[in-house]
């Protein structure tokens, strides 16, 4: 697995803005903790980031969301909360193991009624989401495999609509845009989707680039024109 890399006095300031700003709660905290007991990887977003993503969609006034990647579900619950009442959040993960977790920690949140996980290939599913003519989302956020990100932008665009709001998660990798090297598994994936992004007729985008616990990274942030 690529190693990010950090420093004390980045984690240093995650860990005050988290505990001044963000306040996650019990809830939150069972996600990141129940994923360690399960042996998942720690790539669930940090919690100023997933604050970020709430507000988004509380910005954008979204009340579909779309969400590739679940993991335990910490960034489920989080966009989840910016919904509105009626609001739908669904949310596409690899495996089932991983999604049962999901389904019990969004449960544990008070989420359960706005919250549909779905199993399988992600592309498997956006797929099948299409072919079911499924209201178009007003919110995605992309946070998986990084081989078929321009995969996912492009179902984003298809499964949204003018002024769906798009976060790609990962857009700097450690400096990885510019040298591919350091991760050939997922720098090729992660160039790929930043071009698209920037020559895409109907997306508008930009990168913020960030550093904490999860080292120097970023997140591509875009609207369907």
């Amino acid at each position: 697995m690529f190693e990010h890399k950090t420093r004390p006095d980045w984690v240093a300031v995650e860990e005050f803005l988290t505990a001044t700003v963000v306040h996650p709660d019990e809830a939150l905290q069972r996600a990141v903790s129940s994923a360690v007991e399960a042996g998942m990887p720690p790539i669930e977003v940090t919690p100023n980031a997933g604050k970020f993503l709430k507000l988004l969609v509380q910005i954008s006034g979204a009340r579909r969301v779309l969400e590739i990647g679940t993991l335990a579900a910490f960034s489920s619950i989080w966009m989840a909360r910016g919904l509105p009442d009626g609001g739908k959040l669904v949310t596409c993960e690899y495996l089932p193991k991983h999604a049962d977790i999901a389904r019990a920690n969004v449960a544990a949140a008070g989420l359960g009624h706005k919250v549909e996980i779905r199993v399988g290939a992600a592309l498997d599913t956006l797929a099948a989401l299409h072919a079911e003519g499924h209201e178009p989302f007003d919110f995605v956020f992309i946070d998986a495999d990084k081989e078929h990100n321009t995969d996912y932008l492009d179902w984003a665009v298809r499964l949204g609509r003018p002024g769906t709001v798009v976060v790609l998660d990962n857009a700097v990798w450690e400096g990885a845009v510019l040298e591919p090297s350091i991760d050939e598994a997922n720098a090729p994936g992660i160039i790929n989707a930043l071009q698209v992004m920037g020559n895409h007729p109907q997306l508008d985008a930009t990168v913020i680039q960030t550093v904490g616990s999860k080292g120097w990274d970023g997140f591509a942030l875009a609207r369907v024109r």
